[in-house]
């Protein structure tokens, strides 16, 4: 049993229809799935990904429009890496977007930020086949900050099934499947204060609910508490913490956004799980039209 890399990173926005016009027009991925917090109906939750919505393509955004500026520091995840081709790749996302070409534990990397602080950055891929050279292949390494990285690195390593392959100074690489994860070990720093411009968690890929089930009963011996599994409708998610406090979930990759629209019009309307369909003019209601 082995997690198949990163599913998704969720992140929280305070101007929806900037945040929407920013990774569609400049980054260019796709509003795939246009819906709602299952927990806050009053706020839009928006995914974007690859052409067809796949797992480990995908940033997400809460639609929080009156929170404060995250304030970065420890126990957050700190940055959201994206991944391109190679670095010719790189060279062109540079001319389009500034930033800082620089090197992490020995990749070349393009870091820069969204309109709202948002720490994001473009790792080389290394591929030198590719059709479309400078779009954004899917989800990079995400990297976590951590007042004291040991206890972090005993669940990704003893728990999660991930491994070592990497050190660079205070910041260790860690590895599952197409899976990376960095760990930066910083004490000099005062807790993170969660907000607009930060992340709210990062989500693991499993492929089916059985095998969620399965990370679930081991998660629990190994005594890391969990939310238990919820059925999100596009996929079933389950939530716990490590132990520096920062959220993880291990979402299934399927059934996918297409359960409820066509690949082609995805996207394009509010789309709402059947629990939540009947309360739909009232939520309807309580949302900001998103402008482009």
């Amino acid at each position: 049993m082995e997690l198949n890399g990163l599913h998704h990173v969720t992140a929280v926005t305070a101007r929806a229809s900037e945040n929407l016009k920013y990774y569609t027009e400049t980054l260019g991925l796709r509003l795939v799935k246009k819906t709602v917090n299952q927990d806050d109906v009053s706020a839009y939750h928006l995914f974007y990904a690859d052409a067809e919505g796949r797992p480990g393509t995908e940033v997400t955004f809460f639609d929080w429009a009156d929170s404060t500026a995250n304030r970065a520091g420890t126990r957050e995840i700190a940055q959201i890496g994206l991944r391109v081709a190679n670095r010719d790749a790189l060279a062109w996302w540079k001319d389009r977007l500034g930033g800082r070409l620089t090197s992490i534990a020995g990749r070349d990397v393009l870091t820069f930020t969204d309109p709202e602080g948002q720490r994001l950055a473009l790792f080389d891929g290394g591929d030198e086949q590719t059709t479309n050279e400078s779009a954004i292949q899917g989800l990079g390494p995400v990297t976590l900050v951590v007042e004291e990285a040991e206890s972090t690195a005993s669940v990704l390593t003893g728990v999660m099934g991930f491994r070592v392959v990497a050190r660079e100074g205070s910041l260790v690489v860690f590895k599952s499947g197409m899976g990376e994860v960095h760990v930066e070990e910083r004490p000099d720093l005062r807790a993170a204060r969660p907000g607009s411009g930060g992340v709210h968690h990062v989500a693991f890929r499993t492929p089916n609910a059985q095998e969620q089930l399965a990370w679930q009963s081991k998660l629990h011996a190994s005594g890391v508490p969990t939310s238990g599994v919820i059925d999100r409708y596009y996929f079933k998610s389950l939530y716990f913490r490590e132990p520096n406090g920062i959220l993880f979930e291990i979402a299934t990759d399927g059934p996918g956004f297409a359960i409820d629209e066509s690949l082609a019009t995805m996207g394009q309307r509010l789309s709402l799980p059947p629990f939540l369909e009947p309360r739909r003019a009232a939520i309807e209601a309580g949302l900001r039209p998103l402008a482009v």
